[in-house]
């Protein structure tokens, strides 16, 4: 499909998006945000220095995000592993711009039309930090372009679990386990994500070639992109760099390309 740029991208970003197919465009992109300890020891500067760029990292990649018109965006932020093994003097850092985050940004999110999600064990969180949440989603709720899902104290095996309570416990409302038949659809709808599709693609900053126990069932079939950018140095044009990386990727989903299904 001819592409013929896009209103609202800066000079480098429109060079990229042109050589973009609009046509085959992610549906859902998950990126895993690493890299800001490293991006402010670089710097000689404390790790809050990297969240604190990190945040407007998000802000950048939200908007671009929203401009190309991608549906669903996924940005893991914070870990259940993050909340245990962490320092406190972080994490409370780490809340403290999060509940900042959202009232700051939440008039950009209206004006470019996005919807905010949270998935994870939120209910962890500290209660100022769920309250700032609620009202963020209250506001940007009518929203109908981009839906941005935030993953706090989130992590994929903690989703598993929380995912069998829940059928479980269902199950047990409505008769009991014996003619309990789970299947993987039924997994899929009680996941944090169960609203959502399955990501198309998942991009991980800083160079580390590893998942990081993140949306392990949803990435089943996603396609992965790995570039050596910390993440406060990620920017618009580097997350359409990464769709020019995927539309290079052709996904059989186990099966095989026309090519070798003929031979």
């Amino acid at each position: 499909m001819q592409n013929t740029g896009l209103a609202g991208l800066s000079r480098k970003e429109s060079e990229v998006f042109l050589r973009l197919d609009s046509g085959r465009l992610p549906k859902h992109i998950a990126i895993i945000m690493d890299g800001n300890g490293r991006w402010a020891k670089r710097r000689h500067l404390p790790r809050i220095a990297g969240h604190r760029r990190g945040a407007d990292s998000v802000r950048d990649v939200v908007q671009t995000a929203a401009r190309i018109k991608i549906p669903w965006l996924t940005l893991f932020a914070f870990s259940v592993e993050n909340l245990k093994r962490r320092p406190k003097v972080e994490t409370d850092f780490l809340m403290a711009l999060l509940r900042r985050y959202l009232k700051q940004e939440v008039p950009m999110l209206n004006d470019f039309n996005v919807r905010l999600n949270f998935i994870g064990r939120t209910h962890e969180l500290p209660q100022t930090v769920q309250a700032r949440m609620a009202w963020a989603l209250e506001q940007t709720g009518k929203n109908t372009g981009t839906l941005m899902t935030i993953a706090l104290n989130y992590g994929a095996r903690t989703e598993l679990v929380d995912c069998f309570q829940s059928i479980l416990a269902t199950a047990s409302r409505n008769g009991g386990l014996s003619h309990l038949e789970i299947d993987e659809e039924m997994i899929a709808r009680n996941l944090y994500t169960g609203s959502l599709p399955d990501p198309d693609l998942v991009i991980r900053t800083s160079g580390e070639m590893r998942l990081s126990n993140f949306l392990l069932w949803q990435l089943a079939y996603a396609e992965i992109y790995v570039t050596q950018t910390l993440w406060p140095d990620f920017d618009g044009t580097h997350f359409l760099e990464a769709i020019g990386e995927y539309q290079k990727r052709e996904r059989r989903y186990g099966g095989l390309n026309e090519s070798s299904a003929h031979a």
